[in-house]
């Protein structure tokens, strides 16, 4: 018998109503952590409704367990939705099947509907703090409204039973900003998927690279948050510092940076979006992996990269801060100590021995962090709500 179905029995079954503005097949961290918890849930024999808006093309569903609502572009973020507010859907939803607890992963209408809903009627509400939209503000003009969402997402996590955050440095700078009732929930990673054996020597040669060539990746939403100035800064001061050491910087992903990064890195690949074995292909078969953004709660990429068996740089917070012992299994620098981060990454290049010794303790650790502990505690979490 598997493991988790055998820890299913140990415990009471839950229906659990998740509602969310996002979900697999959409490629960011918020979508990837939901579908693998609904994934472990199933698993562990609880009953999941999902709640969320209609992607595109996609058709009303006949299961009981899917509720479609109409979405609207979310300005910045291409292919990701703000949800209708539904309320009284929801409460006829609800009164005719009710959930024991709600969990709320998105912040806005649909999401602040759907905790009025349970609220109304007495059903247990969990939120999850997964974006930091109250920093992107100002990366899109918005900088006076970023009190105003500070504000509103504090007023909304703490009409909840609990709001689960992913890493202790969130977790702080929350409580300085006056949330309540915070509780931690890290986050796992495919183990099998993102491995080492997945490097491909085809892949290398089309990026360009020989026996001895260093693939300098980063992956992620190319957008103004992501801090990629420094990016850009950094691949270029490894060139100037290692002239004899021939470099080449992959990028996987998309966003609306995109344009302005193929202009300063005319000599980068861009590889566009990658999914499943396709994105762990492109992981293994890097060298160095370089993480610069500030605003993450927790960054997936990070502890990916690791498990590919990279050695990532990254600055000494969320994932990074949880996953990375500095000259062990990684690289850190102080949050923004650009010069700090750079001399870390000039650091692993200019030893190979100690390169290969950090990527080798990179994914011992990583291989450690599977889905299955993570969602054993998010059952826990949700079955203390409920009590």
């Amino acid at each position: 018998m598997a493991a988790a179905e055998t820890a299913a029995m140990t415990v009471t079954s839950l229906h659990i109503a998740l509602v969310s503005e996002t979900f697999p097949p959409e490629i960011n961290g918020v979508a990837n952590t939901l579908g693998r918890l609904c994934q472990g849930l199933r698993a562990r024999g609880h009953r999941l409704q999902l709640v969320r808006p209609r992607q595109a093309d996609e058709a009303q569903p006949s299961d009981d367990n899917l509720l479609l609502t109409r979405g609207w572009p979310l300005p910045g973020y291409a292919g990701l939705q703000w949800g209708q507010s539904s309320l009284h859907k929801l409460l006829r939803r609800w009164k005719r099947n009710r959930p024991d607890v709600l969990y709320v992963a998105t912040e806005g209408p649909l999401g602040l509907s759907a905790m009025r809903a349970a609220r109304r009627l007495g059903i247990p509400v969990v939120s999850g703090f997964h974006t930091n939209f109250q920093q992107y503000s100002g990366h899109y003009g918005l900088g006076l409204l970023s009190r105003l969402l500070t504000g509103y997402l504090r007023w909304f996590h703490n009409r909840t039973r609990m709001t689960l955050v992913p890493s202790t440095s969130q977790r702080m700078e929350l409580q300085r900003r006056g949330f309540e009732r915070l509780e931690l929930l890290a986050r796992g990673v495919d183990g099998q998927l993102f491995h080492p054996a997945r490097r491909s020597a085809e892949l290398r040669q089309q990026w360009g690279l020989e026996d001895g060539d260093i693939a300098v990746l980063h992956v992620g939403r190319l957008a103004p948050e992501k801090n990629l100035a420094l990016l850009v800064k950094a691949f270029n001061s490894l060139q100037q510092a290692l002239p004899h050491q021939r470099l080449k910087l992959i990028l996987v992903g998309d966003g609306p940076s995109r344009a302005q990064l193929q202009a300063q890195l005319p000599d980068a690949l861009f590889c566009g979006l990658q999914r499943g074995e396709e994105l762990a292909a492109h992981y293994a078969s890097g060298d160095l992996f370089l993480f610069p953004s500030l605003s993450e709660t927790f960054g997936n990429v990070v502890l990916e990269a690791l498990a590919a068996g990279l050695a990532v740089v990254a600055f000494d917070q969320a994932a990074a801060a949880q996953h990375i012992r500095h000259g062990h299994n990684g690289a850190l620098a102080m949050p923004g100590d650009d010069q700090a981060f750079i001399d870390a990454a000039q650091w692993l290049l200019g030893d190979r021995e100690c390169l290969r010794r950090v990527r080798l303790n990179a994914r011992q650790h990583a291989g450690k962090q599977g889905w299955e502990a993570i969602v054993e505690q998010f059952e826990n979490l949700l079955q203390s709500a409920r009590n």
